[in-house]
């Protein structure tokens, strides 16, 4: 009875320690686990510096924006018509970029980085915390088809007739090609948004 008894408290203890390690290695797989996810989920800050570079980008469209400024007004008594529409039109390509920088700069911080804590701002553009990653790419989609129209736009008058050679006919054909392409694919893409908000969720 007592051989028994021993052997049936050796039995316990085994099945306790068994027991123990297991929730050890639980324990131990969790912690790995947690410390995985957190490491994986900081790694979001690699891309805080490209965001940063994109304000030296900024920077640098500035400077062009200066310098067709600076020679719109040095040679506006001179310009033609077509010439100062050429001109402004450069302007305007260079602000719509701009803008398309400031778009993916703002809404891909928000999205993949950080929260900008300035929501008491007063001159925080309404649209930002509210441009998920779909409305981006619409966005993105929309300014890069302005940009192409106003380049498109500038070739076309740019033209001369009599000077028109087989490779200028080529380039413009690819343009509009682009263009149509870059038009396109932005309805498609608000095609598969407005699909995917309709389709209930499970």
């Amino acid at each position: 009875m007592k051989h028994e008894t021993i052997a049936l408290e050796a039995a316990v203890a085994a099945a306790e320690n068994g027991a123990e390690t297991e929730s050890g290695v639980r324990r131990f797989l969790k912690q790995v686990e947690s410390g995985l996810e957190k490491f994986l989920f900081a790694s979001r800050w690699l891309m805080a510096p490209f965001y940063v570079l994109m304000v030296g980008s900024l920077a640098m469209l500035l400077i062009k924006f200066a310098q067709e400024s600076w020679h719109i007004a040095t040679h506006a008594l001179s310009m033609t018509e077509a010439d100062a529409v050429l001109a402004v039109l450069s302007l305007i390509d260079i602000t719509l970029t701009g803008n398309l920088m400031m778009m993916v700069l703002f809404a891909g911080y928000e999205n993949f980085v950080s929260k900008m804590d300035v929501k008491d701002h007063e001159d925080r553009p309404d649209w930002m915390g509210k441009v998920d990653f779909s409305g981006l790419k619409l966005k993105l989609i929309a300014s890069i088809v302005a940009i192409s129209g106003i380049n498109l736009l500038k070739n076309f008058m740019s033209l001369d007739a009599a000077v028109m050679s087989p490779g200028r006919e080529q380039q413009l054909f690819w343009m509009v090609t682009i263009h149509m392409v870059f038009i396109a694919s932005g309805v498609m893409l608000a095609v598969m948004d407005k699909i995917v908000s309709g389709t209930p969720k499970h």
